[in-house]
């Protein structure tokens, strides 16, 4: 990695500057808080509200595998305390690089092992150890080598004991994590989870090596951003007790890294295997195709982005088009056999619940929070991938809130966007990074 500093103050005057120079307000924000102890205090405090995350969860949960994960959590979270309280005492400036290897450190300790604990646990045929989610990817990768399609129809479903279980309400793509155990059979290394994790931990890895330039402060603001996709409990907790939702946001961050280094082609073919995995990934392809359009690479972006979701739909639809209806547009919208268990109290789920009429009204304001979204998208197109990150973020926390069936895990999607919106800006004048 090469780059050019005219002096420190080149970049200390401003942490990711707008289109027009202008220093970002969050940007400031964000260099303030990584100024203290030169980011070991917001370290120091992010692992020990962690911990008593952990703790807390290991003690009151009500879910088996929740409470698994954090009795041996709240260890990792605690050593990384520890870690950090050493490094203070010693009064080591603590540069990127080693928060990195920290964060790493930490992810191994509070999502791989608690996770890998919970898989072999279950081979072992401990119950509770995985979530619906697993038991339906997993179940759905049997059907589609059984039939060539991962969804089964209204009749299946009603026929099961527990017909939430026949659903599966991503797309086709997702059943490839399950895939392992559905050829190998059950053992430990063969649960959806291990796989999940797998993707999650490359694609970041590669999204932060592209983002990376050698420069301290914009480097510790791509540290946080990293924390925020790895070892936050949201994402951690998720991770190792269900997982889905991993892979598809490191993907999605990933794509956006590419799009940051003018690389569109690949940008869409990361997204476009997102955008496959689950809906969810959708509008956040259409946000970064419109800056890829800004660019002048939208061709190139597109054959990715929509190429992969098209081609992984089309044997699905070819097989069974009803089956695929029932899975992925009734059974999310409440008109399945059985209610979708994501239920967080939000305010599309409270309006859905307790207001007359309530679910058309969620709906009606979901759509109208898209319609500003796509408003903002053509008036104000994003000029930089950061930019692009930002609006995506904006979008899905609209979105999240107004859905009608939710949950709370799924904010981990625009907290993220928004952290990484930070390192996905350009660099400063008179600092070139390479591409």
């Amino acid at each position: 990695m090469s780059e050019q500093i005219t002096g420190t103050a080149a970049h200390d005057a401003a942490a990711f500057p707008g289109a027009d120079g202008v220093p970002s307000a969050p940007g400031r924000i964000w260099r303030s808080v990584d100024r203290a102890a030169h980011g070991l205090a917001a370290d120091l405090g992010l692992y020990a509200l962690s911990a008593l995350f952990a703790w807390f969860t290991a003690t009151s949960s009500t879910l088996t595998s929740h409470r698994a994960w954090g009795a041996v959590a709240v260890w990792g979270y605690a050593a990384a305390a520890l870690a950090v309280l050493l490094q203070l005492a010693l009064r080591r400036r603590a540069d990127p690089v080693t928060r990195a290897w920290v964060v790493a450190g930490t992810w191994v300790a509070v999502t791989l092992v608690p996770l890998v604990a919970q898989a072999v646990a279950r081979a072992g045929g401990a119950s509770g150890r995985a979530q619906e989610e697993v038991l339906v990817v997993e179940a759905s990768a049997h059907r589609l080598l059984d039939s060539g399609t991962p969804y089964l129809g209204r009749d299946g479903i009603a026929a099961l004991p527990d017909p939430l279980l026949g659903y599966t309400p991503y797309q086709p793509g997702m059943s490839v994590f399950g895939l392992p155990r559905a050829v190998f059979g059950d053992a430990w290394w063969t649960d959806a989870r291990i796989w999940f994790a797998l993707v999650t931990a490359l694609a970041v890895a590669l999204a932060a090596r592209l983002l990376r330039d050698g420069t301290a402060s914009r480097d510790a603001l791509l540290v946080r951003a990293v924390q925020a996709a790895t070892v936050l409990p949201l994402c951690a907790l998720t991770l190792a007790t269900g997982g889905d939702d991993l892979p598809v946001l490191a993907l999605c961050l990933l794509a956006f890294a590419l799009a940051a280094r003018d690389r569109f082609g690949w940008a869409g073919v990361a997204v476009g295997a997102a955008a496959a995995m689950k809906l969810l990934a959708w509008p956040i392809a259409l946000v970064l195709g419109a800056y890829a359009l800004v660019r002048g690479r939208g061709g190139r972006y597109a054959a990715g982005a929509a190429g992969l979701p098209v081609l992984t739909l089309l044997p699905a639809l070819l097989v069974e088009p009803r089956a695929f209806l029932e899975n992925v547009v009734l059974f999310p919208t409440g008109h399945g056999l059985v209610t979708s268990p994501a239920a967080s109290p939000l305010l599309g789920y409270l309006i859905a619940q307790h207001v007359p009429g309530g679910r058309l009204v969620a709906l009606a304001l979901l759509l109208l929070g898209g319609l500003a979204v796509g408003l903002w998208l053509l008036r104000r197109p994003p000029r930089d991938a950061g930019a692009a990150a930002l609006i995506t973020a904006t979008g899905l926390l609209i979105a999240i809130m107004l859905m009608p069936a939710t949950r709370f895990g799924y904010l981990l999607y625009p907290a993220a966007f928004a952290l990484w919106s930070l390192p996905l800006r350009p660099a400063p004048p008179g600092q070139t990074v390479r591409a």
